[in-house]
């Protein structure tokens, strides 16, 4: 086995073009999280269409822009690897193990993407070592094959809805959420992304347009009881409503589908419905006011991992 550091396999292969690695897992769905981001969008295509087609650890995979989120199984998993074609992919995620407070992906390449595999991914910022099985798997490119073992920090997701902290005048929620995430300066905690949810317009009780917003984060172990004290503490001494709503999640995946998602949007609900459906889906609410504002929030939660749906009505696609 050979080890080598970021920095030693840039010095090795020069300066190539990831940008950021990360793990998270939730080890009671025996799920895990990838994202990988890159400075050009074609081979985060590339990459994301043959470890589908190769299989392997994959479940599912989705690209925003040059980023991609990958769905895998905890475990190893055998992967059609090889050089591509209609039923091989020519790069796999062959297994994730969680190995303490770290996690180990296992990948192959052939080609140039073995290139990307062996020298590309392992530089990026987020990664704490590569593991190369023998010196052959760091003769890279050509018509090669490479394997190596990205050892990164284990870290889990955190889902944090938000909604009703404004009034008709003055406010908008999406504004100090989004103020909120970006001034996250905690240690052990990366902010990675937020979406504006559409609930039900129809709603008389609302401001205007009626938007929830979803915050989510990846967080160290230990660290996130400091995230959430430091999200309500923001949300609540800047808001200018008293129904301001928390909700949190904790997970990748909820262990099933909720009804409440499209009733969020399509009907009028009450608080204890959604304190009803929050404790029966495993969501938690951390604001101190218990009003309306759960409501929202709860359905922020259920919408903020959805894709571009999550912003529009019931139903409506771009």
């Amino acid at each position: 086995m050979i080890t080598l550091t970021p920095d030693e396999v840039r010095a090795r292969f020069g300066p190539l073009f990831s940008m950021k690695f990360l793990v998270m897992v939730d080890q009671k769905s025996g799920l895990a999280e990838i994202r990988e981001h890159c400075r050009a969008r074609g081979t985060i295509e590339w990459d994301a269409a043959n470890r589908v087609r190769a299989g392997g650890a994959i479940q599912s995979c989705h690209i925003e822009g040059t980023t991609m989120t990958m769905l895998a199984r905890l475990g190893e998993s055998r992967a059609k690897f090889g050089a591509a074609d209609r039923e091989i992919g020519g790069q796999a995620l062959e297994g994730v193990e969680v190995n303490g407070d770290e996690v180990v992906t296992k990948w192959s390449g052939i080609a140039g993407a073995g290139v990307g595999v062996a020298a590309c991914l392992p530089q990026a910022p987020g990664v704490i070592r590569a593991e190369y099985p023998s010196e052959d798997d760091l003769r890279i490119g050509g018509a090669r094959a490479c394997r190596v073992r990205i050892v990164s920090p284990l870290y889990e997701k955190v889902t944090i809805g938000i909604d009703d902290t404004d009034t008709r005048e003055e406010g908008a929620t999406w504004v100090l959420a989004l103020k909120c995430a970006e001034t996250c300066a905690l240690e052990g905690v990366e902010y990675l992304d937020m979406r504006l949810i559409q609930l039900n317009p129809a709603v008389p009780k609302k401001t205007t347009n009626c938007v929830g917003s979803a915050l989510n984060f990846a967080v160290r172990p230990g660290r996130v009881d400091g995230l959430l004290e430091y999200v309500r503490d923001f949300v609540e001494s800047n808001a200018v409503s008293d129904d301001a709503g928390i909700a949190v999640y904790r997970g990748i995946e909820f262990p099933e589908e909720s009804s409440y998602a499209r009733r969020v949007k399509t009907e009028i609900l009450t608080l204890d419905e959604a304190e009803a459906e929050a404790a029966r889906m495993g969501i938690q609410f951390i604001d101190s006011n218990a009003r309306k504002g759960r409501i929202g929030a709860l359905g922020a939660v259920l919408w903020g991992n959805k894709g571009v749906e999550a912003a529009g009505l019931y139903g409506e696609t771009l």
